[in-house]
């Protein structure tokens, strides 16, 4: 008779409780994944075999497996935070070294870098230079840039109006700007040159007279279209030479728009001081009526602007990291990339909530959110710990009982070899 069985037991349960103590005090940590002690028993190696006569020599401690299921995602304050919904892994690069993690608690370093406490930089897929779109080639560190947005020269203007068709021709056929009587409507909207310094667009609109020639007589419907910028004219007209419209509006007699065919007129070029030369503008008049009712306009919009500071950024559920600009615009500045695994479990902790890659993990599977098997990406949240500290206190209770049953087997074989020394 030994205590090989009772001290395996013995440590075997001071494992468990180690396992279980650490899954508790982590209960606050994000991104943590619980640990499960499994066991298997000993037996002692025999070339002629016992058969059903082997007494086993007690139990060891087979692995301490990690449980990666989904914790419970808490809502935070900051939008740097990031949880994931499903599966997958944070890739975080360290001066080289790729590791893996599950805790979305990140910050922005003096460098632009989105990292982890431990400085590791959160991976992903960067943008095209060009064409402002997600390339997707190897992830590599997210970098949100502090540049300002450069400007952008306005190009197109497009407006949706009513032309009152009760209008009468204007009493001043020449038309002026500066003379209200030469024309019946006008419009502002604001547009930008190439340094993204804003200028006034007015649009003007005079009604011609009736053709006397046609038969039968109908109700006008030919508008002149002048544009100026900051008050010159496009284009300008050196006087006394008559001023030059932009174009013509020609409305059916149901009101709707007849000429341009396309809705659309085009300015000479002009120049801003210091900006690029030969600037135009083309106005879409498409779906503007000439009804008999009050003049308005019901949409007036230009496609330029000028430089913006990024003044925040937000994450969606696919990894897009979109900026919000000071000018009121956006765009992408890059993509959070997510990795999986065949084996999870295979994974190598290294503290700090993260994980490095083994032959018996595989190779990781990297992908955007929500494609493949991987999960979603939650902004301003953090994926909890998904240890059930119920569940815990219940497995230290039974694992004390375990490991006072097996103090309790070594004693009574001490009482039996005491028994058996005591006789005489």
């Amino acid at each position: 008779m030994g205590f090989q069985q009772g001290l395996s037991g013995l440590n075997v349960s001071s494992k468990q409780l180690d396992v279980i103590g650490n899954n508790i005090a982590n209960a606050n940590t994000v991104g943590f994944k619980m640990g499960q002690a499994q066991f298997a028993d000993v037996y002692a190696a025999s070339l002629s075999g016992a058969g059903g006569n082997q007494v086993g020599l007690g139990a060891r401690l087979a692995a301490v497996a990690q449980q990666f299921t989904q914790g419970n995602i808490t809502v935070t304050n900051s939008t740097m935070d990031m949880a994931i919904n499903g599966n997958g892994f944070y890739r975080m690069d360290n001066n080289g070294a790729v590791s893996y993690s599950r805790n979305g608690q990140f910050q922005i370093d003096q460098n632009g870098f989105i990292v982890n406490s431990q400085g590791a930089m959160l991976t992903g897929y960067q943008v095209s230079p060009t064409t402002g779109a997600i390339v997707a080639a190897a992830p590599s560190p997210i970098q949100i840039p502090t540049a300002n947005m450069a400007a952008k020269p306005s190009a197109n203007v497009a407006m949706v109006a009513n032309l009152d068709a009760r209008s009468a021709v204007p009493i001043t056929a020449a038309f002026s700007p500066a003379v209200p009587t030469s024309f019946n409507n006008s419009t502002a909207i604001t547009t930008y040159d190439s340094l993204g310094n804003s200028h006034v667009t007015n649009l003007y609109f005079q009604l011609q007279a009736v053709n006397p020639a046609a038969v039968p007589p109908v109700a006008a419907n030919t508008w002149n279209v002048y544009a100026t910028v900051d008050g010159v004219q496009v284009p300008a007209v050196v006087a006394p030479a008559a001023a030059t419209p932009v174009g013509t509006l020609v409305f059916n007699t149901n009101g709707t728009l007849a000429t341009p065919v396309g809705g659309t007129m085009t300015t000479a070029p002009f120049t801003s001081l210091g900006a690029t030369p030969n600037q135009t503008l083309t106005f879409n008049f498409t779906n503007s009526t000439q009804f008999g009712a009050n003049f308005g306009v019901n949409a007036l919009t230009q496609d330029g602007y000028g430089s913006g500071l990024l003044s925040g950024f937000s994450t969606a559920a696919d990894g897009v990291i979109m900026g919000r600009y000071s000018n009121g615009q956006s765009k992408v500045l890059g993509q959070v990339v997510l990795a999986n695994f065949a084996n999870p479990q295979g994974l190598v902790s290294l503290g700090g909530n993260v994980w490095s890659q083994s032959p018996t993990s595989g190779a990781p599977l990297i992908g955007a959110p929500g494609t493949a098997q991987l999960g979603k990406i939650q902004s301003g949240a953090v994926e909890d710990s998904n240890t059930d500290l119920t569940g815990e206190l219940v497995n230290m209770i039974t694992a004390q009982r375990v490991y006072q049953a097996n103090a309790q087997s070594i004693k009574t074989q001490d009482q039996i070899l005491q028994t058996l020394v005591n006789m005489r």
